[in-house]
């Protein structure tokens, strides 16, 4: 008589194959890893920046609008290297390494402008950063007559009228009630005209400029403009405007000036006994 032929496969509770991980060497993970980073880093990296990058590229201003003129107002020959940079948005991305890259050469240089960089993010200008009416590099500033705000008290409340006589001796423009204010203006204007929503308290005079005596602009870089009694200056852009002026040696520094001053006084007395 034929053998039947079983109608169920026997199961086993341990799997035919097992399911281990393999044993991978630590080197050849690491050697893996390393050609990824490279396949990675040789791919081509596509123009547009990223949105951290973008976060970190500031808005040019009237004054600064371009790397031309943030190169020329940084100074140290820096403009020369201008043509390294093709957009804004390069100017502020740039690595050291990259840089190094195209030829902006020696390091302290590269060093230099990647401070001014975060500066210039920090809204940290130079003299004619914050302006905002600018023409071809060339800011006009005028002396204008500003309502003066009310004072406050102690409490809180305004001063009465009775004060308006101490007001007007106090006032610079010996105006009552008024006040002299220098202020950014657009090419040509010979007062400042408020813009929508803006009142009086919003006006401020530009960085790095004072009112002297009264009527007369001054600060580091203004140009009295002729006819004017020094009530209007214009400020241009010129090479090294907000550059960190180096100091220099003085008798060889500090580790070499004892000797060289012995130096010196060994000298004067040779040519004394002459």
């Amino acid at each position: 008589m034929a053998l039947r032929r079983p109608t169920t496969l026997l199961t086993s509770s341990t799997p035919l194959f097992s399911t281990r991980t393999p044993f991978v060497c630590a080197s050849c993970t690491l050697r893996h890893a390393r050609s990824a980073t490279t396949d990675a880093t040789d791919s081509p990296v596509e123009s547009t920046l990223s949105p951290a990058q973008a976060a970190r590229v500031p808005k040019p201003t009237p004054f600064v609008p371009d790397p031309q003129t943030f190169l020329t107002l940084i100074g140290r020959s820096l403009s020369s290297h201008a043509n390294k940079f093709s957009s804004w948005e390069e100017l502020f991305t740039l690595s050291s390494a990259q840089m190094k890259a195209k030829g902006l050469d020696p390091p302290r240089t590269r060093k230099y402008l990647l401070r001014w960089r975060e500066k210039f993010r920090r809204g940290d200008y130079g003299i004619g950063g914050d302006l905002k009416y600018v023409k071809d590099g060339i800011a006009e500033l005028r002396v204008v007559d500003v309502p003066s705000l009310a004072a406050k008290t102690n409490a809180g409340t305004s001063q009465t009228q009775g004060v308006a006589q101490e007001e007007a001796f106090a006032s610079t423009s010996h105006t009552p009630g008024f006040t002299k204010l220098v202020l950014n203006v657009p090419i040509g204007m010979k007062t400042y005209k408020l813009e929508q929503g803006q009142s009086t308290k919003d006006l401020k005079k530009p960085q790095g400029v004072t009112l002297k005596e009264g009527h007369i602009i001054a600060g580091s870089y203004v140009m009295p403009m002729k006819g004017s009694d020094g009530s209007a200056a214009m400020i241009k852009v010129t090479e090294g405007m907000w550059e960190d002026r180096r100091g220099h040696k003085v008798h060889g520094g500090e580790r070499r000036r004892a000797e060289t001053l012995h130096k010196m006084r060994v000298a004067e007395s040779r040519k004394a006994r002459r």
